[in-house]
C-alpha cells in the first residue's frame, strides 16, 4: 500500500499536481496521448484550478491529453449537479480543452443508455488497445464510496471492466459511474483525501481487517503499491496506525 500523508492541503495539491505532470509526460512521451480520469466532488476543486494556474498549465502538453469522467450524476446537460459542469468551470474551459478531447456523458435517453453510450465512446477511443487510462482520479467519500460506487449498491458486484448505471438509495438517484474492475485497469490510481470527516472511511479501507466492500466500497480498487497511491492530508489519515502511516515511505 502507497499512502504518503501530508501537513495540509496545499502541500497535498502541490505534489499531486507535480505527479500529474510527471505521469502525463512519460505518457505523452510513450504512448503519445495522456488519458486522464477525473473526480467529482469537493476534494479535487483548488487541484483543478491549481492544475490550470500559469504555475502549471505550460507544464502538461493538453493538446494531446483526453479527458473522461468516473462517474456522473443522472440529471440532464447543464444541470448543477453534474460533475462534469464543475470540472469544465475549474479546469477544461480555464485551459481551453476542445471537446474533441473530452468525453462527456450523454444523460439525454435512460441510465442504461447512458452507460451503454459512454461503454461505446471509451472503445472508439481506445480502439484495438487495452483500455487502461494513464491515470485515474478518485475521491472518497465519509461512507467510503468512491466514484458511484456506494455502500450495499449492485454495481459493487459487478465483474464487467466498464461503465454501469446504478440507483443509489442513499442520494435517491440514479448515476453512472466505471466500475471497480475497469478503475483496476488504469495505470495509475491516485486517491485524493482530506478532512477529519474522511478518517473513520480512510481507517476502515486501509486498515481494518474485518471491514467489508460491501460497507466500504473503495476496499475494491487495487491495493497494488505500484500503481495505486493515496494522497492523505493528516486529519485523513489521523487513525491510521503509525505503521501503516509509514507504509508508503
Amino acid at each position: 500500500m502507497n499512502i504518503k500523508i501530508f501537513k495540509n492541503v496545499e502541500e497535498l495539491n502541490i505534489s499531486l499536481a507535480e505527479k500529474i505532470c510527471e505521469v502525463a509526460e512519460f505518457a505523452i512521451k510513450n504512448r503519445g496521448e495522456f488519458t486522464f480520469v477525473l473526480s467529482g466532488g469537493d476534494s479535487p476543486k483548488k487541484l483543478y484550478q491549481q492544475l490550470a494556474s500559469e504555475s502549471y498549465k505550460d507544464r502538461i502538453d493538453w493538446s494531446k491529453t483526453y479527458f473522461f469522467f468516473g462517474d456522473e450524476r443522472f440529471v440532464p446537460e447543464g444541470d448543477a449537479q453534474r460533475n462534469s459542469l464543475m470540472i469544465k468551470n475549474l479546469l477544461l474551459e480555464p485551459l481551453k480543452i476542445p471537446t474533441s478531447q473530452i468525453y462527456d456523458f450523454d444523460t439525454s435517453g435512460t441510465p442504461e443508455e447512458a452507460a451503454e453510450k459512454y461503454n461505446a465512446a471509451i472503445a472508439t477511443h481506445f480502439q484495438d488497445s487495452p483500455i487502461d487510462f494513464d491515470f485515474n482520479l478518485l475521491g472518497l467519500g465519509s461512507n467510503a464510496h468512491t466514484a458511484s460506487l456506494f455502500p450495499h449498491t449492485d454495481v459493487l458486484a459487478e465483474n464487467e471492466a466498464a461503465v454501469k448505471s446504478v440507483y443509489v438509495e442513499e442520494v435517491g438517484m440514479h448515476r453512472i459511474t466505471m466500475t471497480a474492475p475497469l478503475i483496476n485497469q488504469s495505470r495509475n490510481i491516485v486517491f485524493i483525501v482530506f478532512g477529519s470527516d474522511k478518517a473513520d472511511a480512510v481507517y476502515h479501507v486501509l486498515e481494518d481487517k474485518n471491514a467489508s466492500a460491501e460497507l466500504y466500497p473503495a476496499r475494491l480498487i487495487s491495493t497494488d503499491e505500484n500503481k495505486t497511491v493515496w494522497y492523505l492530508d493528516e486529519a485523513a489519515a489521523a487513525k491510521l496506525s503509525e505503521k501503516k502511516k509509514n507504509s508508503g515511505f
